[in-house]
């Protein structure tokens, strides 16, 4: 009876391969799991009466607010062809060089990814965008497919991220969690900014390897990743493509990194910047207003219901004794704090071939959080290094959500074999980069370290 806990989590990950809905499958699993529990006299109802005040605490949660103020940014970005500009104006820039298209793909995708912080919209954004023109150009299938989904997942790790927001959020709870069961009663807090600021450099090196690899790969291959045949602009035309919507997430992000607003005050600023730089633009009418509030609605009320549903789970999951199961195996582990976050990752890769993003930081998180911060480790270091193991599990083949996104917007001209040989550098790439964070965990703590002592 004791590995109830165990076969709940089990029962959640197969329903979920079923194809049924995300949040009714965590809050209506539990609640059977919950209700045979009572019957059997195993399970206290008890633990179930804490769920209106989970809900009432997420909907008192100003910092969530910045999930739907930044998926809003992202959207009216894409639906008012600001983002389609900006790609255009950076294929002005680099489309000369050889592998220039794959750098301007990176260098856009990095920004959309920033803005959107949805996997999904910005790997189909860009599939939409580039792909056929970077095909058009000669472009190798496999180096094209791959740059463009490896360079949709940056939202993971790029700020300012919806993956980031939510991950701050859990860890926040959860840190504080751990340092009151250490009996620590004037707990320490970690923020969302906190893992902003942790996350810019890994995000930043990650980009670099990107171009670096494209750099070296159309050295040694050129005629894979030709230059791509440009119109002669002027430099103020590309100016005005480019310089807009990277000034509006250079301030959302500058004031985030320089402390003068939160998160959700910042996003807050970019969700009304691009409705007013898309009207500066020309580019926005009602419909497209409303296009790109009706996707906001639809993304935020997916994120919220998951939350809920994440919620019981959690409250059933305790109450089969799963936090207790779960902590004991951990100090059992063979190298501590090291040791369990090793298995941690490991299962959290595991889980991205059938998860979302969303519901890993909802359902995992939480129950691993408490119990890996009390052995000691660092917050920040912890959520960069989960938001890194996220990204790589987009893009592992076979079951890859990226690849299944890219591979509906592809034309059929491309192998699916093309798409899966693509990501494989930038796999080693994302993996290159956790090994090397797991070693300098600095990577990820002496940038928010810094400025929280300047």
């Amino acid at each position: 009876m004791e590995f109830i806990a165990i076969y709940l989590f089990l029962a959640v990950c197969l329903v979920l391969m079923l194809g049924y809905p995300v949040a009714f499958t965590l809050a209506g699993t539990s609640l059977v799991f919950a209700a045979g529990g009572v019957i059997f006299g195993v399970f206290d109802a008890g633990f179930l009466s804490a769920l209106p005040g989970r809900i009432f605490g997420t909907i008192n949660n100003t910092t969530l607010i910045a999930v739907p103020l930044f998926i809003l940014m992202g959207t009216v970005l894409e639906k008012s062809r600001i983002a389609e500009e900006l790609l255009e104006s950076m294929a002005q820039v680099f489309g000369g060089l050889r592998g220039g298209l794959g750098i301007s793909v990176v260098v856009v995708g990095m920004f959309l990814a920033a803005s959107t912080g949805i996997v999904g919209a910005t790997v189909v954004t860009m599939g939409l965008l580039s792909l056929p023109s970077m095909l058009r150009n000669g472009y190798s299938p496999a180096l094209a497919t791959g740059t463009i989904a490896a360079t949709g997942t940056l939202g993971q790790i790029i700020p300012p991220s919806i993956a980031l927001v939510l991950l701050g959020d859990i860890l926040s709870n959860a840190y504080q969690q751990a340092q009151l069961n250490m009996d620590i009663f004037n707990p320490k807090t970690v923020s969302v900014g906190d893992l902003f600021i942790g996350a810019l450099i890994p995000g930043v090196i990650l980009v670099a390897l990107y171009i670096l690899y494209l750099l070296i790969y159309a050295r040694l291959r050129p005629e894979a990743a030709p230059p791509a045949e440009t119109e002669s602009v002027s430099v103020v035309s590309i100016l005005k493509g480019l310089l807009p919507p990277l000034g509006l997430i250079a301030v959302v992000l500058g004031s985030i990194l320089a402390g003068a607003a939160t998160p959700t005050e910042a996003a807050g600023i970019g969700a009304v910047g691009a409705i007013v730089l898309a009207i500066a633009k020309g580019q926005m009418s009602i419909q497209r207003l409303r296009e790109a509030a009706q996707s906001t609605l639809e993304v935020t009320c997916m994120v919220f219901m998951i939350l809920i549903g994440a919620a019981v789970f959690s409250l059933v999951f305790r109450g089969f004794g799963g936090e207790e199961l779960i902590h004991e195996f951990f100090h059992s582990l063979p190298g501590g704090a090291m040791g369990a976050t090793l298995v941690v990752m490991l299962v959290i890769f595991l889980l991205g071939f059938i998860l979302d993003f969303i519901e890993i930081t909802f359902v995992v998180v939480p129950i691993v959080g408490p119990i890996l911060l009390a052995m000691g480790l660092d917050p920040v270091w912890l959520g960069v290094m989960i938001a890194l193991n996220l990204q790589t599990s987009f893009l592992t083949p076979p079951f890859g959500f990226a690849l299944f996104y890219l591979r509906g917007v592809a034309p059929s001209s491309v192998a699916t074999s093309a798409i899966y040989r693509g990501v494989i550098p930038f796999i080693l790439l994302q993996l290159l980069l956790l090994v090397a964070l797991w070693f300098w965990p600095e990577m990820a703590t002496w940038l928010p370290e810094k400025l929280k002592n300047s």
